[in-house]
């Protein structure tokens, strides 16, 4: 059971890596390129290549991401080489099949609508490639080394980069282009951001009663959720209490908040985001324990 498990999540994966460069592609293909749009990233630096040296935007992709990948896993090692050799060639592969599509370079030409379409399908391809554990190779690549050698972040070298590209591809474009790639830039990022943490945002709520060992009851008994009981003392009258901790759905709040109202309804509730939340009941199964 086990090793079916493994291999059922090992092409689950496989899967995700294959369908988020496909998308990645396919945002380039069909709303980038046609309508002259410049970005950053591996496909930046291939822009740069055909303008400046003739060489075809897949040709270049599969150049530079062997060569990436090759520096990759003689510096990041076995387990980076192996998340990674998937992206770096199959990526120029489907972008080439997709280029003699002729229906895909004829999607759209408002700019607007394929700088939009294009930063969506960019952010939630790379998202998913990287849900599924792996790397998209390429630009990725010199982020991680600098943050391996120099301890500076990944997220700032990427920023660093893409702007770095984007002013070279400025030497060959209009303002107009110039500001459409800048947007892309944004637009691919935030998708990227809301791909990444797709599922795992929870809602964290901390309630303080004089009715907590109730209300901890009921959280347990109703809503099947763990809580975390907080030794806490009033800071006006000083009285000692327990605050309640716990961590549920968006739409298990709605229900949270009626509970605790039916119990105390002078609770006072702290509710919060949070971006992700690991352990068991969310990222592991429960563990069903009987009282004793």
């Amino acid at each position: 059971m086990a090793n079916t498990n493994h291999y059922l999540k090992y092409a689950k994966n496989l899967f995700a890596i294959f369908f988020g460069n496909t998308i990645y592609a396919i945002g380039i293909v069909a709303f980038l390129l046609p309508n002259g749009i410049i970005t950053g990233g591996t496909t930046g630096l291939a822009l740069s290549a055909q303008h400046y040296l003739g060489l075809p935007l897949s040709t270049f992709a599969f150049i530079f991401n062997a060569a990436m990948f090759i520096l990759g896993a003689l510096i990041l090692g076995k387990a980076f080489a192996l998340t990674t050799l998937i992206s770096s060639f199959y990526y120029p592969v489907i972008l080439g099949i997709l280029q003699k599509v002729p229906a895909l370079s004829n999607v759209t030409q408002d700019r607007m609508l394929a700088c939009v379409c294009s930063g969506v399908l960019i952010g939630a391809g790379i998202g998913i490639v990287i849900r599924a554990g792996a790397s998209t190779g390429g630009m990725d690549i010199p982020p991680l080394l600098l943050k391996r050698f120099f301890g500076i972040p990944v997220s700032a070298s990427l920023y660093v980069f893409d702007f770095v590209i984007l002013l070279l591809e400025m030497t060959f474009s209009n303002v107009e282009e110039s500001i459409y790639g800048i947007l892309l830039v944004f637009i691919y990022t935030f998708i990227l951001d809301r791909v990444l943490t797709l599922g795992m945002a929870q809602t964290q709520v901390k309630i303080v009663s004089k009715k907590h060992a109730e209300i901890n009851s009921a959280v347990h008994a109703q809503l099947d959720r763990g809580t975390t009981l907080i030794q806490a003392e009033t800071g006006f009258l000083h009285r000692e209490s327990q605050l309640v901790l716990t961590v549920v759905s968006n739409r298990e709040l709605i229900r949270l908040n009626k509970l605790v109202m039916e119990i105390d309804p002078a609770a006072f509730m702290i509710i919060s985001k949070v971006n992700e939340v690991k352990g068991k009941g969310f990222t592991q199964p429960k563990v069903k324990r009987t009282a004793k």
